[in-house]
């Protein structure tokens, strides 16, 4: 069985997109940003042999990387979204990621799948209580992710851990940032400055 990796994505247009981030910066800063993320998120993990990448999109524009398979994510809120997606793959284990978060990197996917070998359910934490990844295994059973969740509020791990219930054994990734605004940009750029300069032994 494939593994499979879904991006979910908007469109990036002008004014569409990081609108927290757009109050702060401005609709052409916060475009120019998500942008940047997007492709290179693509182009990082979009060619990767190890799994089959999938763009769940709202919406255009019509020139999607070709190399990466695209379909709608649909009506209703993040839960029913990615509720649908969990169905309507392939066989396999499935890991969706955001675009939020622009320090995600092949090897945070490539753990991910790695820990569906040993868990039915796998997160990547968010420094804002929400999380960055999520991934289901879907054998023997496939959990549901639609219920009761405070989408982008603190609580969003902690309602959908709950929501998966006791049966569900989930592992946990590193906590990155989420870039949502200008606070959570400047402190991802500190904190990418300071990686910089760390040296590679200790």
């Amino acid at each position: 069985m494939k593994q499979h990796l879904v991006i979910f994505a908007r469109s990036p247009r002008l004014g569409a997109v990081k609108r927290r981030l757009a109050a702060d910066l401005g609709d052409v800063a916060a475009w120019r940003f998500y942008s940047s993320v997007l492709g290179r998120m693509i182009n990082r993990l979009g060619r990767d042999r190890r799994w089959e990448c999938w763009l769940a999109t709202t919406g255009g524009p019509e020139r999607w990387p070709r190399h990466v398979k695209r379909f709608d994510q649909g009506r209703g809120d993040l839960g029913q979204r990615m509720d649908r997606v969990m169905r309507r793959m392939p066989p396999g284990p499935v890991v969706i990621i955001g675009t939020d978060i622009p320090d995600i990197g092949p090897d945070h996917i490539e753990a991910a799948f790695r820990a569906l070998g040993r868990r039915e359910a796998v997160f990547g934490p968010a420094d804002d209580g929400g999380y960055w990844l999520i991934g289901l295994r879907r054998r023997p059973f496939r959990p549901r992710l639609t219920g009761p969740v405070r989408w982008s509020t603190a609580h969003a791990l902690a309602d959908t851990e709950s929501l998966l219930g006791r049966r569900v054994r989930a592992a946990k990734l590193e906590t990155l940032i989420d870039v949502d605004n200008a606070e959570s940009l400047n402190r991802w750029r500190r904190n990418a400055r300071q990686a910089a300069r760390r040296p590679y032994f200790s």
